[in-house]
């Protein structure tokens, strides 16, 4: 279809060949064994801007343009075939090269290290690849380790106020046994979803963006972008409950002695403003600054579980066993370890729910994954191991506290007694202590199912478990608001959704997002000042459990669908391990609030929704790419292994499109009734006029390749759903041939061959209109059907588009062949072939009441019929009426029409009006005979002229057939003047009988002046259709 030059090439010339006489050479002459000489060149046949003495690499002992492996060869690499800095083409290495400065390439490996490896670390490669100007100069970025980094942040979010106080009454409520469950079922969610981030994070290099970037990357931006707009929201609401928490404690102790500000309740908005106000400026002095105010929070929380601890082997004074606590005893710890349900919460699930927020809080380290100085190692490390001390930690409190404290105490010194009194019932009698009617009353303040400051009660110094509950609070704030803005800002940058762009912008060495810390901050007293977040906090907890859910659920999927890109280095992983705790997130979702669990499977499932209609251009190579490729190969397997049946037969074609932005009309046709039911393909034949010379042209087959993208991007941008693919062959037919034979995967191969008409034949090459009459002859021996589309002003646009748009193809040497159009790889932007204005069709409009004509004329298995009833199946053809027309004798017409209504209705394709045409078979009127003809002297001039065109002889043997044509023309002229669409099946030829002239003669008288588009069908006589249910 597209003819390609053949460059002119010079001989090759050997200047660069290297001998052992040369080497020894050199080095008698004092030059190293490896220094090429004057005019030598690198692998090449000749001096070229490549063969400098940098592309010649000492490491092989001769002169190469290869380099050795090295990391920026692979940095930042996006997709297959891009290519990297450093590292020679193909072209460079296999073909002949020319003196070309705009492809000079000077490789690193020569030119910074002589071993592969960079000098200054694999991070200085990195932004040497990206050509980052000036990196030296600017400051360098604070990073964590694992420690300061993961462990620590994670720990502080994950401990909370529940530990303090509510862990001592679900001991209570459900006994140390049951509470050891519950923990270790929560425990169990947690760390599977930590080795999932584990294995996520360790599939390449993490930057920023933490839990967004993890699960975008892995899953493709659709559930990615959803769960990243709602995780940053969540951490940001999150901020304000932790505050709340923070500012409901200080107003406790406010009242408890008589100081209060305003009122409860305005008490904790001032409160929690200020505090709110100095964690903000905690977070804009820095990354370094909040790591220190963390590392701050840490220490006070460890000093108040030590005093804990502490408190637990001091003697129990009066006052603390009038509360209850009377240090370890083995029988308090054998009543506490059994469940003693009360109240409306008294459930093993109601407590679950309680307990279960205090696990989470795992994703803190994740989130600023990039300030971490080496996240695949920071992140897996410091996840799990803030997973096993936040455990113990639960684990310990809740067996000593079990040890030490009875569940019911009225705190009154006078309820002592003596051990043994009569009417004293209950474990704390043995110990001199009669709780017997508060707890029979069910009035008592403490003990473990009663007082919630158990904790602080137990300890040597109550205050410092007041200040672990503020450095829990406090760190827990602090973690989210530097959470919020930092995965809020990846999310920005990749533009997914509108009108956030603006907030994406970073300051400083870090990349502060100042912007998304103000959003946040406004947001977080936004809430504050509601001052009630009861029914805001359990659909926090359910987007906290949407992300574990989704993160387990990346892991299960990158692994399940093997692709050769997920190898994570951390191995301690278990696909379905994943897949159990993804289901278990969205169980415990419902488990915690119902109600909550479905608006955020709503707001997740409407923002999945937006961003699958817009279609991001963004490619990260995630699972779902690779679940795709998975799925089509295992289709496409499955489909060879079942026989065809006529009742799914599809018509899947072959459009011989050339470029297909030349022919758009044919391009429209066949995507009207090929979109989401059959395969469409559009081929084009890249002539080269001698194939032993084809060699140097491969030069240019890069450029012939990102033509071929610009064209499937054309595709796609005019929606339609086809593939697009190209061969190189000597000629038009010999590449068609091939494209037959080859087209097509297993059972997805065209069984339609669709050309446009050939509209120059009596002026194109004989051979030209050989072979386009041999390539419907070919077709036919492949069994294919073939369908020949005729418009009267033609389909091939490549006149215009040539002249301003597309300026890698050349002038059309005949703009009218309908098969193609000589061509030269340029380099034209394939983005400026997918932009460029797309040309209109009649196929691309509504066409109204009009009518689509049938002419079934031979029985050729149905494929007549099949298409233009798929295209009126389609909504801009809905309302087109269609005939069918069917010739027949006058003496038999209503019995021959009976008989097709009957055998149409049997193929229930609700084609009712049926035409039989009686008059086919007579003289065509004689003005239509003499329409056209030529004089005698003309004729006798073209006789000697083309003498190869037709005989008088084969006129004379095929004049009946001839006359029919004629005939038929002008029926189609009378009945389908004004038709939308005219379908009519054409004679076939006889190879070897019938010469390529007449038959091109045949279909122009049939198919000429004729205003609506026609197209000439003729299946392989095949039933494509039936009226068998099996």
């Amino acid at each position: 279809m597209a003819e390609l030059p053949i460059p002119d090439v010079p001989p090759a010339r050997c200047s660069g060949r290297f001998t052992i006489s040369t080497l020894l050479g050199m080095e008698e002459a004092g030059r190293g064994p490896y220094t090429p000489t004057e005019g030598s060149s690198c692998d090449s046949a000749q001096p070229t801007q490549l063969s400098s003495s940098t592309l010649c690499t000492r490491t092989f002992g001769y002169n190469t343009v290869d380099v050795v492996p090295a990391y920026e060869h692979y940095a930042n690499s996006k997709g297959v075939g891009d290519p990297r800095k450093g590292r020679p083409s193909l072209a460079d290495l296999h073909s002949i090269l020319k003196p070309d400065p705009s492809r000079l390439r000077t490789p690193v490996s020569d030119v910074q290290h002589s071993n592969g490896l960079p000098e200054a670390g694999p991070e200085a490669g990195l932004e040497e690849a990206e050509g980052e100007p000036g990196r030296d100069s600017e400051p360098e970025p604070v990073r964590f380790g694992w420690v300061k980094g993961v462990m620590i942040r994670c720990m502080l979010n994950i401990w909370g106020v529940i530990l303090y106080l509510r862990l001592p009454w679900i001991t209570a409520q459900a006994g140390i046994a049951l509470t050891w469950l519950i923990i270790l079922m929560s425990v169990t969610v947690t760390t599977i979803t930590g080795l999932s981030i584990s294995a996520i994070s360790t599939n390449g290099k993490v930057k920023s963006g933490g839990t967004y970037f993890l699960i975008s990357r892995s899953l493709g931006p659709e559930l990615g972008g959803s769960i990243g707009l709602i995780f940053a929201f969540a951490n940001a609401v999150a901020v304000a409950m932790h505050t709340v928490g923070f500012a409901e404690t200080v107003r406790d102790l406010l009242q408890e002695h008589n100081s209060l500000i305003v009122d409860p309740t305005n008490d904790i908005r001032i409160i929690g403003v200020i505090t709110v106000t100095v964690l903000l400026g905690i977070s804009l002095a820095g990354m370094e600054w909040e790591a220190k105010a963390q590392i701050l929070f840490f220490l006070v929380i460890l000093v108040s579980f030590i005093n804990y601890l502490v408190g637990t082997v001091i003697p129990a004074t009066a006052e603390k066993q009038a509360k209850g606590f009377f240090s370890y005893r083995a029988d308090i710890f054998a009543q506490n370890f059994v469940p003693n349900w009360r109240g409306p919460e008294g459930s093993f699930f109601g407590l679950f729910s309680i307990f279960f927020p205090s696990a989470t809080g795992i994703l803190a380290g994740a989130n600023i994954s990039g300030d971490l100085k080496d996240p695949a190692i920071a992140i897996p490390k410091g996840t799990l191991m803030a997973i096993f001390w936040t455990t113990m930690s639960y684990l310990v409190l809740s067996a000593t506290i079990g040890a030490c404290v009875v569940r019911d105490a009225s705190g009154s010194l006078n309820d002592s007694v003596a051990v043994g009194s009569p009417g004293c019932e209950g474990l704390a009698c043995s110990f001199g202590w009669n709780f017997t009617a508060c707890a029979q009353q069910q009035s008592c303040r403490y003990g473990l199912s009663n007082y919630y400051q158990s904790m602080s009660m137990v300890s040597g110094f109550g205050p410092l478990i007041t200040a672990g509950i503020f450095g829990a609070t406090l760190s827990s704030a602090l973690a989210c608001l530097v959470s919020a803005p930092k995965v809020f800002q990846c999310l920005c940058k990749d533009q997914l959704y509108p009108l956030i762009g603006f907030f994406g912008k970073g300051y400083g060495r870090n990349s502060e997002p100042i912007r998304g810390y103000m959003l946040t901050y406004v947001i977080a007293v936004g809430f504050i000042l509601i001052a009630e977040l009861n029914a805001i906090a359990p659909i926090i907890s359910n987007f906290f459990l949407c992300s574990y859910a989704l993160i387990n659920f990346s892991c299960f999927h990158a692994s399940i669908t093997n692709s050769p890109g997920w190898r994570p280095s951390f191995r301690y992983y278990s696909k379905w391990a994943a897949l159990f705790g993804a289901a278990v997130s969205v169980v415990i979702m419902f488990l915690l609030t119902w109600w909550a669990a479905l608006i955020a499977f709503g707001i997740v499932i409407f923002l999945l929704g937006y961003v699958l209609y817009k279609k991001p251009d963004v490619n990260w190579g995630s699972s779902m790419q690779a679940s795709s490729y998975n799925m089509a190969l295992n289709y496409s397997v499955g489909l060879s292994e079942v026989d065809e049946h006529i009742k799914n037969y599809r018509p899947q074609c072959l459009v011989l499109t050339g470029p297909p932005n030349f022919r758009p009309a044919l391009v429209d046709f066949v995507g009207t009734f090929t979109k989401n039911l059959s395969l469409m393909l559009c081929g084009n034949v890249l002539i080269v006029s001698h194939l032993q010379e084809l060699g140097p042209w491969k030069q240019k087959m890069p450029e012939s390749r990102l033509m071929a993208d610009g064209h499937t991007k054309w595709l796609m941008k005019r929606k339609i759903k086809a593939f697009y693919t190209d061969v190189v062959a000597e000629d038009l037919r010999s590449g068609v041939q091939m494209l037959i034979q080859a087209a097509g995967l297993g059972k997805m191969r065209p069984n339609i061959l669709v050309l446009g008409y050939k509209r120059n034949w009596q002026t194109a090459s004989p051979q030209s209109l050989e072979d386009y009459v041999g390539i419907l002859h070919d077709a036919f021996d492949f069994k294919y059907g073939v369908c020949v589309m005729r418009m009267k002003e033609g389909l091939n646009v490549s006149g215009v588009l040539q002249a301003h748009v597309n300026l890698t193809f050349e002038a059309a040497e005949h703009p009218e062949n309908g098969t193609g159009s000589r061509a030269a790889p340029g380099t034209a932007d394939p983005t400026t072939l997918a932009s460029e204005q797309q040309a209109s069709t009649i196929f691309q409009s509504k066409q109204g009441k009009k009518t689509i004509d049938i002419y079934w004329l031979f029985d050729d298995g149905g494929l007549t019929l099949l298409i233009p009833y798929l295209l009126g199946r389609k909504k801009r053809w809905a309302k087109c009426k269609i005939r069918v027309f069917v010739g027949g004798q006058i003496n038999r017409m209503d019995e021959e029409r009976k008989a097709i209504v009957s055998l149409l209705s049997k193929f229930r394709l609700g084609f009712h009006e049926v035409h039989i045409l009686p008059d086919i078979n007579q003289k065509p009127r004689p003005e239509q005979l003499n329409d056209g003809f030529k004089d005698e002297a003309t004729v006798n001039e073209m006789r000697q002229g083309c003498p190869w065109k037709i005989s008088d002889e084969e006129v004379d043997k095929n004049r009946a057939k001839s006359l029919r044509q004629v005939r038929l023309n002008e029926i189609l002229r009378d009945y389908s003047r004004d038709a939308a669409l005219i379908a009519i099946t054409p004679p076939i030829g006889r190879k070897g009988r019938c010469p390529s002239s007449l038959y091109m003669a045949w279909l122009e008288t049939l198919s000429q002046d004729l205003r609506p588009p026609i197209i000439l069908t003729r299946g392989n006589q095949e039933n494509v259709l039936t009226f068998y249910c099996q």
